[in-house]
């Protein structure tokens, strides 16, 4: 699983693809150089408009760093929506999420952002606030959902509060493939593929709550 940044659909010349334009090379820049370092002239180069068009669609880099953070949400919101478990038993469903959050969570792209957020979070508290919160309780619903669902069927027992236990299981996925690189740096290398770390967490996850 691979997260881009989307391209820009629709007529290149409107205010709306010239927005789309600018908030891509604006969160390069934001990535790469941080906020300090990004400079609105370079991002208005790269993204073939003018100084003066920037901003007339944002009022300053303060402003334009908040777009592109939303803007990132909502596309990884877009992506997580996109994750439906295939059907069959609750190994077999927690297995086919388990395997779409690891590859969400440990795609260096999602860490890049993650990082931005996170550096510049004493300055931008309720913009980073929405960024983790948004992401983290969309994919929750839908594991919650399976949880329930399972329950209900009897494919697991023994879950007072689904939302812990969606917790606990998302945790266990978030802590080797996330967490370890976002610390580390995403040159060291895990010692287990996206697919054992997946494994072993289901096989404990049902070892607590499996019928």
């Amino acid at each position: 699983m691979n997260f881009k940044m989307p391209g820009t659909l629709g007529d290149p010349n409107s205010l709306d693809a010239k927005r789309q334009i600018i908030l891509r090379y604006a969160r390069a820049a934001f990535i790469s150089e941080g906020y300090a370092g990004a400079r609105i002239e370079p991002i208005a180069r790269e993204a073939g408009v003018s100084t003066a068009t920037l901003y007339a669609l944002f009022a300053g880099k303060s402003e334009l760093f908040m777009a592109v953070i939303d803007d990132a949400a909502d596309q990884f919101s877009r992506q997580m929506a996109s994750v439906r478990a295939q059907e069959g038993d609750a190994r077999t469903q927690l297995t086919s999420f388990s395997e779409a959050y690891a590859g969400f969570m440990g795609d260096g792209f999602v860490r890049s952002v993650f990082r931005l957020v996170m550096a510049e979070r004493p300055r931008f508290e309720a913009t980073a606030r929405r960024f983790f919160e948004k992401g983290r309780t969309e994919f929750g619903a839908t594991l919650i959902g399976i949880l329930k669902d399972h329950l209900s069927r009897g494919g697991l027992k023994d879950i007072e509060k689904p939302s812990w236990a969606a917790g606990e299981l998302m945790g266990m996925i978030e802590h080797p493939v996330f967490f370890v690189p976002l610390v580390t740096g995403d040159e060291v290398r895990a010692g287990r593929t996206n697919a054992q770390v997946v494994a072993h967490v289901v096989d404990t996850f049902m070892a607590r709550y499996g019928a």
